[in-house]
């Protein structure tokens, strides 16, 4: 009997793991931010600006070193 309750949950959490991954994804897809051609250019060329100033800044610190 304990071992066939076991094996019950082992099946549940089994299929129910995948499930909620799903809905939770699903839920992030859901909240995502919509912008045209030219704001996500701006987006994308202002984190691409930020990243060479921090592998600027880096250089310059470990030259010290």
């Amino acid at each position: 009997m304990a071992g066939e309750g076991a094996v019950v949950i082992v099946l549940l959490l089994g299929l129910g793991a995948p499930l909620v991954l799903y809905a939770l994804v699903r839920a992030e897809h859901e909240d995502r931010e919509v912008m045209d051609r030219a704001a996500a250019e701006r987006a994308a060329r202002r984190d691409l600006s930020d990243e060479r100033d921090g592998q600027r800044r880096d250089r310059g610190r470990n030259r010290d070193r």
